[in-house]
């Protein structure tokens, strides 16, 4: 995805963990940030604490929500993936993208990833891999204080 794209329609999942979005209820009112992990990526559940804190200090001005893209077979089991969002505190909507139609609408082939939208939907910072938590707060920071700005 580039940057001021339009956030995908979120289709496709093989199922839903902790309740279903759609694009319609993401956008128009609030920020979102859509992050990839998996089951098997290390770096994914040491970021965790960190993507919780997010949702958790932002909760009334950020939607969170989390897609489960599996890099092998194996991360598709349904029942590993929900014992490690449990393990790991994940009580936003998961996407689980078993066939990958999402993980392919974002153009992503990273975990961990993140996407931020602003509350138009439009793609602002987009970033991969486990470090540059400060970087993606500062960015998440930038499209909260331009709707806050803007109210």
């Amino acid at each position: 995805m580039k940057l001021r794209e339009q956030m995908p329609e979120l289709v496709g999942a093989t199922t839903w963990l902790n309740g279903e979005v759609t694009k319609e209820d993401l956008v128009g009112e609030k920020p979102t940030l859509i992050h990839f992990w998996s089951v098997s990526c290390h770096l994914c559940k040491e970021a965790m604490p960190d993507v919780n804190n997010f949702r958790d200090q932002f909760k009334d001005e950020l939607n969170v929500v989390a897609v489960h893209m599996p890099r092998s077979e194996a991360d598709t089991d349904l029942d590993t993936i929900k014992a490690v969002a449990a393990e790991h505190d994940i009580v936003q909507p998961i996407f689980v993208d078993s066939e990958m139609k999402l993980t392919d609408a974002f153009e992503n082939q990273y975990v961990p990833a993140y996407f931020v939208f602003d509350k138009d939907g439009q793609l602002r910072h987009m970033q991969a891999g486990g470090s540059g938590m400060k970087m993606l707060e500062k960015r998440v920071n930038r499209v909260l204080d331009e709707m806050r700005n803007a109210e």
